[in-house]
């Protein structure tokens, strides 16, 4: 059962010492901003973005559809497969120099978008924990299931670490940010989701981080970078089906949301790489003529054999230009991290 706490925008509430260890629910807080119930819920509930995206030729979808809970747990074995190298060379990365961030930081709240599991947060908040610094956390994830359990995981391995998670879309989530209760904060968009963004929708998102900092606050971006496409094309359909089942799964998880009768046996994942636009482009492909209905949303869909639905892209960034776009928003990086192979990058950068 989650644990709910009523919280206004006049909630404040205060750390205790660090040195004294609470229970884990006085360490637990988990806000929902998307709760159906609730008069803030968005488009994610609502539905508009299916209707938009589905009405127009050719069709596509938002990827936050992805993570259901079930798409949540397929991304995270996803992030284990062989082929998938993105996170374990972004591991790498942290665990080298997550420490150097902390100095450079100081004591810092964490504010994780996309938190999933929490697994490379991990590796910043034992970072903070040997420099003896307080630990505040504040994941935010559109699945409220990972996000609690990941959540209560972490307090219990961190007796004195502060959660306060929000169930919630990135831009929800920035819009409502209060000021951190530690002498700064730190937003970590980790793992490759940026390449996710259109161009415009990067420009959108980095304005809103902006916004969402006050100066001397921190950003750390991690992106994939450029490289060859039989390495990228595995990435995304690897050989034992599990990247095609997260894409297939997002068809259940419209099914479940909005009364639908998507046949998921009758689509198929198909995945490659656009060279010229340095991205990996993903899509359902329907595998013969049908119609769908989402009752809900008082849709119904023709679909032509072939007929595709665009669910996903991921972009590949060159590390050096993507210093120069952050600089340009008033992001500024102050340092910047990659693996041997120049394969991914980290960027810290300050307000």
């Amino acid at each position: 059962m989650s644990i709910f706490k009523a919280v206004g925008s006049n909630l404040v509430s205060h750390p205790p010492d660090q040195g004294v260890v609470q229970p884990l629910e006085k360490r637990l807080q988990i806000e929902h901003l998307i709760s159906p119930s609730n008069p803030l819920a968005t488009e994610l509930t609502a539905g508009k973005d299916v209707v938009d995206g589905l009405g127009q030729a050719p069709k596509s979808l938002p990827p936050h559809y992805f993570y259901d809970d079930r798409g949540s747990q397929l991304f995270e074995q996803i992030c284990g497969l062989p082929e998938y190298y993105l996170t374990r060379t972004e591991t790498a990365i942290l665990q080298q120099y997550a420490a150097a961030i902390a100095q450079i930081t100081g004591p810092c709240e964490l504010v994780e978008l996309g938190s999933g599991s929490a697994v490379k947060t991990r590796i910043l908040l034992d970072a903070y924990a040997s420099l003896e610094q307080p630990l505040h956390y504040m994941p935010i994830d559109v699945s409220a299931g990972i996000l609690e359990s990941s959540a209560r995981d972490l307090l219990v391995d961190y007796p004195t670490l502060q959660v306060h998670g929000l169930v919630s879309t990135y831009e929800l989530a920035l819009a409502k940010l209060e000021p951190a209760q530690l002498p700064t904060r730190m937003i970590c968009f980790l793992g490759s989701s940026l390449g996710n963004l259109t161009p415009v929708a990067c420009e959108v998102f980095f304005a809103q981080v902006k916004a969402a900092l006050k100066p001397g606050e921190y950003f750390l971006l991690g992106f994939d970078l450029q490289k060859s496409p039989d390495i990228l094309e595995a990435a995304y359909d690897d050989s034992r089906g599990v990247t095609a089942e997260f894409n297939l799964n997002m068809l259940h998880h419209l099914n479940w949301r909005f009364q639908g009768d998507f046949d998921v046996s009758q689509f198929q994942h198909v995945a490659f790489y656009n060279e010229s636009l340095h991205q990996i482009e993903i899509y359902l492909k329907s595998l013969r003529s049908q119609t769908v209905h989402l009752r809900s949303l008082n849709l119904a869909l023709e679909f032509a054999a072939g007929e595709t639905i665009h669910t996903e892209i991921s972009r590949k960034f060159n590390l050096a230009s993507m210093q120069q776009d952050l600089q340009a928003k008033g992001l500024n990086p102050i340092q910047a991290w990659t693996d041997a192979k120049q394969w991914f990058g980290l960027v810290l950068c300050q307000v």
